[in-house]
């Protein structure tokens, strides 16, 4: 049975981009256009992976981040990161938002600068589901 891969992006060409790809890859695509939704999407279908952009409105790529590593079901769920911005950016945000709410978040699986390259996200997913 091919694996579920979540990608949230608010951006239909990256959205369209990544789950071509996925499905010519043997995965089952799943998507959503922001955090909330991407929430629901991932209670409901359970995804083996979960590909995410970090800016979005409504609700951001960091906060629903946090939350899936906060919820007790979801939180083993593998993470890759994909956006435009830097990775030491990312990184950074992250520790200030420890800090601040006084929680340690583990690091996403794996985080991909925009505009990805199709090999880098297939390998993302293959390292997520060894």
């Amino acid at each position: 049975m091919a694996k579920r891969v979540l990608v949230v992006d608010d951006e239909l060409d990256m959205r369209t981009f990544i789950t071509t790809l996925l499905e010519t890859s043997g995965y089952k695509p799943l998507s959503a256009t922001d955090g909330k939704e991407g929430m629901e999407v991932a209670r409901e279908k359970k995804p083996s992976v979960i590909i995410l952009d970090v800016m979005m409105p409504n609700e951001s790529g960091i906060s629903m981040y946090r939350e899936l590593k906060n919820d007790p079901v979801l939180k083993d769920v593998p993470v890759v990161m994909v956006s435009a911005l830097s990775k030491k950016t990312f990184f950074h945000s992250q520790k200030v938002l420890d800090e601040y709410k006084g929680e340690k978040i583990p690091e996403p699986a794996a985080y991909i600068e925009k505009p990805p390259e199709p090999e880098d996200i297939l390998e993302a997913i293959q390292n997520c589901l060894k």
